[in-house]
């Protein structure tokens, strides 16, 4: 029996999409990262850095926790705070939803919510402030969960070889859209250990900088804008997002994100977040033009919960100018 609510992360199940019109020859399967403890795919990274930084006695009793996050991390970081009696100071843009933001009060965690549209180099952008609040708070551990590599190790030794169990070599593509880089390099680099010629594909949302980055080489400020879908994509490139694990990086949009997270709830029954509807709408697109037969595989990293007041509200979604569907068109 497990002595406390961390013991329960991973070992999340997997299930094949079977509704979503996908072309002959194709399956796509979903492993549940929504169903770890604190709600998402985070809380295996959270629990991997934090248990690290016990062990090297970084983390000590009385010891403040700080991260810029845009909820899920958060809210692994808060349960872990809970559980083990730290304290927890979290930085988060300000277009996170207040869902996420409740429930990291609800767990004890002082939140500031910084300006999603400043520039990274800003002093106001969440990740310069969490930086600043590190360096002044005395006994504090950061994560820095976008340059850290015990963030893609983590998946590297749990998400990977978990996958693999269930498929062993007959995986065509592994496909997940990223900020850190943690979930897609750690799989992805797990499995082209077992599978060389697996494809592991990025999706990144417009406004990101990772798509131009990986077909380019430079990163291009002018394409940054803002975007809805949370905890995707990137203004700045994270030490943790390993373009040579990397096969190739696939722009989406909001809209597509949306609507398939809407198709999920009522084809599927699976109610998901906007990062979840990014990985399925990629694995559909990629569907298209693998060669079969083909199995792609992919993770829904958090649940539609924390969504409520905004992709699952028709009156945000009109208000933001994404079209709505009728029930009768999914």
């Amino acid at each position: 029996m497990p002595k406390h609510i961390l013991q329960l992360i991973g070992s999340t199940p997997v299930v094949e999409l079977t509704k979503l019109g996908i072309p002959e020859g194709v399956r796509i399967f979903a492993k549940l990262e929504f169903l770890n403890p604190g709600g998402s795919i985070k809380d295996r990274m959270v629990f991997h850095i934090l248990r690290d930084a016990e062990s090297r006695g970084k983390l000590k009793p009385g010891s403040v926790i700080v991260e810029n996050t845009s909820g899920n991390t958060g809210a692994a970081i808060a349960m872990f705070a809970a559980t083990f009696g730290y304290h927890a100071i979290l930085t988060m843009p300000d277009k996170v939803s207040k869902e996420k933001q409740n429930a990291l009060k609800a767990m004890g965690a002082e939140i500031i919510v910084c300006p999603t549209s400043v520039p990274p180099e800003s002093e106001n952008h969440y990740v310069s402030v969490a930086r600043r609040i590190h360096a002044e708070t005395p006994d504090s551990f950061m994560l820095n969960q976008y340059d850290n590599p015990l963030n893609a190790e983590a998946h590297y030794l749990t998400t990977g070889p978990e996958i693999f169990k269930v498929f062993g070599k007959t995986i065509s593509a592994f496909v997940a859209s990223g900020s850190t880089g943690g979930t897609i390099c750690g799989v992805g680099r797990f499995l082209k250990e077992k599978i060389p010629d697996i494809s592991v594909v990025l999706l990144d949302p417009i406004g990101s900088i990772y798509h131009h980055y990986f077909h380019h080489g430079l990163v291009d400020t002018d394409l940054i804008r803002p975007y809805y879908v949370e905890g995707v994509g990137e203004d700045h490139l994270a030490k943790c997002m390993n373009f040579n694990v990397l096969t190739d990086v696939i722009q989406f949009d909001d809209q597509s994100a949306f609507q398939t997270c809407q198709k999920l709830a009522r084809k599927e029954g699976l109610f998901c977040g906007g990062s979840s509807g990014a990985n399925v709408w990629g694995c559909l697109e990629l569907a298209k033009t693998i060669p079969k037969p083909a199995v792609i595989v992919t993770v829904l990293p958090d649940s539609g919960t924390k969504y409520l007041s905004k992709i699952y509200d028709d009156e945000w979604l009109a208000y933001h100018g994404f079209a709505t569907q009728d029930v009768s068109e999914i």
